[in-house]
């Protein structure tokens, strides 16, 4: 297998590349970190292919390995990136200043290209999507790195105890405990994955196109109709937030006074969860990108909108800087 790795590396490691990314991005909560980090793992991996030992671990175990202990590194001394709502308080003034804070490190969605398209099983494809949930990413964030790294390598990508702690230089018992701890901080934090939806359920879609509608009709009063009673929706890089359909909605009203209507609505997805591309038309009526908007949605409606205005979030994604005509 050495003489193997060695001759064919790209062809041997490649299988694994995105989804290294994707381990790295729910470590660091950044995208252009994680390939960052995720080229790193494969640098030194190539530095080190003749001492890898079949024997020893597969492949994928090695370079999680590899990966994992490139994160920790960069986390040393590192902040921790939130979203708006893990800052302070929400906001019931729609009228508060949208002054941008470019000195908070903010988390940051992930492309659904990075999450394997190909997994037949709709359990697998679940499972994947809930292990990068935006809210998730952002609860993971609260965790000590190293309990970060054992929950991540234990129960989204299921190493055992032992693979775990050979990845980590230490015993069973300690990423046992430090398992324990980790979804016990979890807990509060993270969502209630039995109350989300999965985005291709036909409820899920049909709610999003609602949304969609509605904003592009400036029609709020439907709007809110769609968002659950304690509805969230946060807009980093500005750290102003909402929570509630009545504060959701008046800021909405804002944004129609400020920008006009006539906005355009664009699907996709981010973190295994619905999104729209939101175009808004300048003085001259050209359609011009505006946002990105992840949807949390829940049995009851939409529980969170995280809506991005930031460039690199907008390279990450690639959308078009302007709509053109027919779309």
């Amino acid at each position: 297998m050495i003489g193997t790795i060695g001759t064919d590396f790209e062809a041997v490691t490649a299988p694994f590349r995105h989804e290294l990314v994707v381990h790295c991005y729910r470590m660091l909560g950044s995208v252009h970190e994680a390939e960052d980090l995720a080229q790193e793992t494969l640098i030194r991996a190539w530095k080190a292919r003749d001492r890898y030992d079949e024997q020893r671990a597969s492949v994928r175990t090695w370079l999680y390995r590899i990966a994992t202990n490139v994160c920790l590194t960069a986390l040393e001394g590192r902040a921790r990136r939130p979203l708006p709502s893990g800052l302070g308080s929400a906001s019931d003034d729609p009228g508060a200043p949208l002054v941008p804070d470019f000195e908070v490190p903010w988390l940051q969605p992930l492309p659904d290209t990075y999450l394997r398209q190909d997994q037949g099983d709709p359990v697998s494809r679940a499972t994947a999507r809930a292990g990068v949930r935006l809210a998730l990413i952002a609860a993971m964030q609260l965790l000590p790195p190293r309990q970060r790294a054992v929950l991540v390598l234990r129960d989204v990508l299921e190493f055992s105890a032992a693979e775990v702690a050979a990845q980590l230089d230490t015993s069973a018992a300690a990423v046992n405990s430090a398992l324990q701890r980790a979804r016990a901080a979890l807990a509060a934090a993270s969502p209630r994955e039995n109350a989300l939806r999965e985005p291709d359920d036909r409820s899920v879609r049909e709610t999003v196109e609602r949304y969609a509608r509605a904003f592009e009709s400036a029609d709020v009063d439907t709007l809110v109709t769609l968002l659950t009673d304690d509805a969230v929706l946060e807009m980093p890089p500005v750290p102003l937030w909402y929570a509630g359909r009545v504060d959701y909605g008046r800021f909405i009203a804002r944004v129609f006074t400020m920008r006009g209507t006539g906005w355009r609505m664009v699907p996709t997805s981010a973190n295994g969860q619905p999104a729209l591309v939101a175009y808004c038309p300048d003085e001259t009526g050209v359609l011009r990108l505006h946002t990105l908007q992840v949807l949390t949605v829940s049995t009851q409606g939409i529980a969170r909108t995280v809506v991005f205005q930031d460039p690199p979030v907008f390279a990450a994604f690639g959308p078009a800087p302007v709509l053109g005509p027919g779309h």
